[in-house]
């Protein structure tokens, strides 16, 4: 009999990396070759860890207060009609640019950079957007650097980033970035603090991104049996967001909101991890591959 913790871990991975999850891990941990980072790396600690579930949808609400970058959410990512594939291809990327072989980042960064050159449009204002914008990418950018380090301070497995590996991870995560268009992406913690404060004379809540908001926070795509689960992430997200976030975007934060996503993801951590000990196989995969080309 399968038991229910197997059962949850198997929901979660198929939602969260798609039908052909096992295939992605073996081209992502286990193929030979060499990476941009070692498995100990900040960054790789961070993006390995549950706390990325907090993260990411802190991320989301964080880049819904720019009216461009919301625009092109809307009009183009398919969150709404498809909003697992949306996860899932972030999922990718996240672990490809971070877990896979150069040659295979590499190629998808190609990718996305195609599809962006591509994507344009007008905001709700009649302003023109391009995904491809370095300034629009740097703000998406932003938000994910400071949400997924914030998460992991707050819900990550122990123990959690010293002050010179939290600016190392700012640094690492900047990097990929770079490689996709941002342009002088931050390098430590107090300048990543400091490029958000400059895009806030930009940012605003649009019709759009209510719409997002709403969709997260009471309409989330998730089953009905695992709606609990996904609300004490939720918690656990909006408990970390600056208060003027939280003041622009009209939301509340629960009673015990730090408690509730700090139990959300130890949930999600006791699932992925204790069946098959998923991420010290993955590492261990890694210095293998790593070993073959001189770089462990």
């Amino acid at each position: 009999m399968i038991s229910p913790r197997r059962r949850f871990a198997t929901m979660l991975r198929s939602r969260v990396g798609g039908p052909d999850t096992d295939a992605l891990v073996a081209n992502v941990y286990i193929a030979p070759g060499e990476r941009w980072f070692h498995p100990d790396d900040p960054i790789c600690r961070v993006h390995d860890d549950a706390a990325m579930f907090v993260g990411g949808l802190r991320a989301l609400l964080l880049q819904a207060l720019h009216p461009l970058a919301m625009a092109g959410v809307a009009g183009h990512s398919g969150y709404r009609s498809d909003p697992w594939g949306r996860l899932q291809r972030t999922n990718h990327y996240i672990g490809i640019t971070t877990f896979a072989p150069i040659s295979e980042a590499e190629a998808l960064l190609a990718r996305i950079r195609g599809v962006h050159q591509r994507v344009r449009g007008k905001a709700e204002d009649g302003r023109p957007y391009r995904a491809s914008d370095p300034h629009l990418l740097k703000w998406v950018h932003l938000a994910e650097a400071d949400s997924f380090l914030v998460a992991h301070q707050r819900y990550g497995a122990r123990p959690r980033l010293t002050a010179a590996e939290a600016d190392r991870y700012v640094a690492q995560i900047g990097s990929v970035s770079e490689r996709l268009g941002v342009v002088e992406a931050p390098t430590t913690v107090d300048e990543l603090k400091a490029a958000i404060d400059t895009y806030r004379p930009e940012l605003a809540v649009t019709e759009a991104c209510r719409d997002t908001v709403a969709f997260l926070l009471k309409e989330p795509p998730v089953p009905g049996i695992a709606r609990p689960g996904y609300q004490l992430l939720a918690a656990g997200a909006l408990a970390t967001l600056p208060d003027w976030v939280r003041d622009e975007l009209g939301v509340r934060t629960p009673a015990l909101a730090g408690p509730l996503g700090a139990l959300g993801t130890t949930a999600v951590r006791w699932a992925l991890e204790e069946p098959s000990l998923v991420h010290e196989r993955r590492r261990n995969a890694m210095r293998t591959a790593l070993s073959t080309t001189g770089r462990v």
